[in-house]
């Protein structure tokens, strides 16, 4: 591991001391080849000081049961009608397995205990139709849970609950995990499952607050499963419980857990309900990072070298975007004030956030920039970008007589050769003498 990712690794660990992170792990997830390596991953969290609270389901090794038994089932997830003979199965499945978590635990010498702790009750008729032995949670046993994690020892929750009278109810693990981190106030509820998070389109969203869950929810759900729409569904409701982040993962690769949790971009999606991603003004605090961040992107010809004072001197025409207080990207705005022309410059985004959307993100905070302080036009140089300007930013190809005098005298100065873009910001049409200037693109 290289020193300056280890160095960005020890500043998760501080904040996430002595925090509680509930884990909720599919069954199959359970059952696949990478389960042993996600319990080596949570010794790594609790060697770190993090406390876990494990969470399991139990659906698909209740449906192989079912199968080898030939035992007719109602419902396997615990989300629909659940009578007596699926009720049995589901506690003998869900015992079973978290016999096993508990065994693979001592394992990688972490000490966990079955913790009865979900009072539930019925879910009742819904619908006109009576759930039977399905259970909606009614408290969590926040007691018994802490005195656990206060000896260190890894609460393993089954999907099952219990009311007062000794009965026993099969509840979806989605919203057992939900509950049991809202009871403890939680900073992270982690899903695993087999899902790359969300992905629409072809493309993994890595981060959305929790509104943009439930605009998804609403406009796409027909091309989710419904064991992720489950989670989606759960994920945004934390947000109102008071639950920071939510994390949807792909339980079978190989440290998965730990690459979301102490990176920026992450692997899967995060859902979170509070300020996570900003741009702001740079700080003078902020000029060292910004200048190793564009490193690479200058060895490769693709920015201008800029020094520290530089930056300095022009520092309120520079931004960063941060992602949980770490800074992934930035941009610069130079103004022209007398031509109503402004410069975007320094346009970059870190490796490990590409293609998420973080890029767009910031030409559109120029653009909008550029348009609430009276400029009529954009423009920016590029040696290797300027496809990813035409397609992403609606900028089109032009000659040098766009430029302002000055910028124009150090564009021929530096005989990098690098193609001059624009894009009109008004509602009006370039004027004729712009327009005789641009190169079709």
């Amino acid at each position: 591991m290289k020193l300056p990712e280890l160095r960005g690794i020890l500043q998760y660990v501080t904040r996430f001391r002595d925090k509680i992170f509930v884990i909720a792990i599919d069954g199959e997830i359970l059952a696949s080849d990478n389960f042993p390596n996600i319990l080596l991953d949570i010794a790594v969290l609790r060697s770190l000081n993090i406390k876990v609270v494990l969470v399991h389901g139990a659906g698909s090794q209740i449906e192989r049961t079912a199968v080898e038994h030939d035992i007719a089932i109602s419902n396997s997830d615990g989300s629909g009608v659940v009578d007596a003979q699926t009720l049995q199965l589901s506690i003998n499945v869900a015992i079973r397995l978290t016999n096993e978590i508990m065994e693979g635990l001592t394992q990688v010498d972490l000490r966990a205990a079955y913790a009865n702790c979900i009072i539930a009750h019925p879910a009742g008729i819904i619908g006109g139709i009576d759930y039977q032995f399905s259970g909606k949670v009614e408290k969590v046993d926040t007691r018994c849970l802490e005195l656990f994690l206060r000896e260190q020892i890894v609460p393993v929750i089954p999907p099952l609950g219990f009311d007062g009278e000794g009965r026993t109810f099969r509840v979806n693990s989605d919203l057992v995990a939900l509950e049991v981190a809202s009871a403890l106030h939680a900073a992270k509820l982690i899903f695993l499952s087999t899902h790359d998070g969300l992905v629409l389109d072809g493309q993994r969203i890595g981060q959305l607050v929790a509104a943009e869950v439930e605009e998804v929810l609403k406009k796409q759900r027909n091309q989710l499963t419904p064991n992720l729409a489950s989670k989606l569904e759960h994920a945004a409701e934390a947000s109102q419980y008071g639950i920071p982040r939510v994390h949807l993962l792909n339980g079978t690769i190989n440290e998965a857990l730990l690459a979301e949790i102490f990176s920026n971009g992450g692997i899967g999606t995060m859902i979170y309900s509070n300020e996570y991603e900003q741009i702001r003004r740079v700080y003078k605090k902020d000029v060292r990072a910004v200048i190793s961040l564009i490193q690479q992107s200058i060895r490769n010809e693709e920015l201008l070298r800029r020094t520290r004072a530089e930056i300095l001197a022009d520092i309120d025409d520079y931004w960063v975007l941060e992602i949980d207080r770490h800074i992934v990207g930035c941009v610069a705005m130079y103004p022209y004030p007398e031509q109503k022309i402004a410069e975007l410059a320094c346009l970059y985004v870190s490796r490990s956030t590409e293609n998420q959307g973080l890029g767009r993100k910031l030409m559109s905070f120029v653009e909008t920039l550029a348009k609430q302080r009276g400029f009529n036009r954009l423009f920016a140089l590029s040696t290797q970008a300027f496809v990813y300007l035409q397609q992403k930013g609606g900028f089109m190809e032009a000659d040098a007589d766009i430029l302002p005098p000055e910028r124009r005298v150090k564009y021929e100065a530096s005989g990098r050769n690098s193609r001059i873009l624009v894009k009109n910001l008004t509602p009006e049409p370039l004027t004729k003498s712009i327009l005789t200037s641009l190169h079709s693109s």
